[in-house]
């Protein structure tokens, strides 16, 4: 009798993916081909999950400051107020500027000329912000108000600082994706990528405003 060879069976072939870092062109992710059943959106999911929870963790500590703001001057009788320097009026519109041209680089990320505009224009307002608040501190110790001065000094430079500390991350993940845009000599970024960079943007934008009424009305 003629002997049947098993038949075996044949490799499955291995579906394309993405790099995984949910930061492709396409800016849908990818799963590096493994889990054909898992929907495409996960990755993204998963960077906006964490930058989600990386902004909870900055709320809850500006809350904390915030609650200890309120708490040591209404017990401290060395309270004196900070007199809040002109320059951060102006440095709050340029902020609120940035996150106008962030926007306008997220519609033109498929034209590289355009979003490559847009985009260092908001680096540069972000980077001008962090330069009038230098000057705005060399303006306090110009008066002779220091960090150790009073309560009310010292609670300002901590906001202020904390504050341009968190938006220098800021800068430097926009200088980082112009960067990969100029690498690649591609027209844009994945709409990953743009969509978790433009929250955190406008999350420290919006953290600024409110850290700029509590200084002004609260002092």
């Amino acid at each position: 009798m003629a002997t049947i060879a098993p038949s075996l069976p044949k490799p499955k072939a291995q579906s394309p993916g993405g790099s995984g870092d949910g930061f492709d062109q396409g800016g849908s992710g990818g799963d590096g081909g493994h889990g054909a059943g898992r929907p495409k959106s996960l990755p993204d999911r998963r960077y906006y999950t964490g930058m989600m929870l990386g902004l909870a963790a900055i709320l809850m500590l500006f809350a904390a400051f915030t609650s200890a703001y309120v708490v040591r001057k209404g017990l401290s009788d060395d309270w004196q107020a900070t007199a809040v320097p002109g320059i951060l009026w102006l440095n709050s519109m340029v902020l609120l500027a940035s996150s106008f041209t962030l926007e306008k680089a997220r519609r033109w990320r498929q034209v590289q000329a355009r979003f490559q505009g847009w985009w260092w224009a908001t680096t540069g307002l972000g980077m001008i912000f962090l330069i009038g608040q230098i000057l705005a501190w060399q303006e306090l110790v110009a008066g002779g108000v220091y960090l150790n001065t009073n309560p009310s000094s010292s609670f300002f430079y901590l906001l202020t600082g904390t504050h341009a500390v968190h938006l220098l991350g800021g800068v430097m993940a926009l200088l980082y994706l112009s960067w990969r845009v100029w690498r690649r000599n591609s027209g844009g970024l994945g709409a990953t990528a743009l969509g978790v960079t433009a929250l955190y943007w406008h999350f420290m934008d919006g953290l600024w405003i409110y850290l700029f009424l509590l200084l002004l009305i609260g002092r």
